[in-house]
């Protein structure tokens, strides 16, 4: 299985992609504020490069549980200048993370070339079109309800079949828009409207999702469910258990981590490719 576009090419049936978190907010729940300036965010970039990132999902848009919208004029202020330094300096896609076509437009515009889009093509009804005009990769992700209320009470009556159902629509959104199969690729959703017990399911059912036969994203790094595992972590201090799930999500079938701690988790994804595949040096 191969993304292929522009000057770019993974085939991620051959090894686990990582993609690097950078966060130009004041209020992300792990490390919000520490690289709002544009300065240290491209820094903080090129560090994540030199620790062997595949690419970088800059977000200006908080989407912690119960956070609030962002305009999109300060969306726009955080990332555009943000991407368009950092296009000049990385050889690497760098990806949007965003629900908001214009913001997707303008990033695209300004060196992005992937959109990840939490809301599965949902939220901006332009989104889809965006996408396929530029004919980048899209990440459309599973969601239940809103980053306001995701976490209030979510419930489902079956968790892996619902999530499957959402993901078709997404990819059926994905189609009817123009957008070509082979730049689509699948997120579950961990943390998005799910319990404790849902991610950890989700992770230990991953590989019901390749079902779809897209490359399966997962992001798991540092989130709650961990802390909640290892007695109530902060979330500076989840690593080790970032890296267990990392692992099993590879070892399920993931394709693509989306991390905070690329260093660390680049050897992970070495270790757990090498033990999936019985190809240890």
């Amino acid at each position: 299985m191969k993304l292929s576009w522009k000057k770019y090419s993974f085939d991620v049936s051959e090894r686990t992609y990582v993609m690097g978190i950078l966060n130009v907010t004041p209020d992300s729940f792990s490390d919000g504020g520490l690289y709002l300036d544009r300065s240290a965010a491209v820094e903080r970039a090129l560090r994540m490069v030199e620790d062997g990132a595949d690419m970088i999902d800059v977000g200006g848009e908080s989407t912690r549980p119960g956070s609030d919208p962002v305009p999109l004029s300060e969306e726009l202020k955080r990332t555009i200048p943000v991407i368009e330094a950092l296009a000049k300096k990385v050889t690497i896609p760098i990806s949007i993370d965003t629900y908001k076509a214009e913001v997707a437009r303008r990033a695209l515009e300004a060196g992005a070339s992937i959109v990840n889009d939490i809301s599965g093509l949902r939220f901006d009804s332009e989104m889809a079109r965006v996408v396929a005009r530029h004919d980048v990769p899209v990440v459309v992700m599973h969601m239940k309800g809103t980053p306001k209320d995701m976490q209030a009470d979510p419930r489902y009556e079956a968790l892996i079949p619902e999530i499957l159902d959402s993901l078709r629509g997404s990819i059926e959104i994905a189609r009817h828009s123009g957008i070509r199969e082979d730049r689509i690729i699948i997120d579950p959703g961990i943390g998005f409207g799910k319990t404790y017990g849902h991610n950890v399911s989700i992770i230990r059912h991953l590989r019901e999702f390749t079902l779809l036969e897209k490359p399966v994203l997962v992001g798991v790094s540092r989130k709650a469910f961990i802390g909640h595992i290892l007695g109530g972590a902060p979330p500076h201090e989840r690593l080790e258990g970032t890296a267990a799930a990392v692992a099993l999500s590879i070892l399920n079938g993931a394709n693509i981590i989306r991390v905070h701690d690329v260093k660390e988790m680049v050897k992970v994804a070495k270790a757990a490719d090498a033990i999936r595949k019985g190809t240890v040096p």
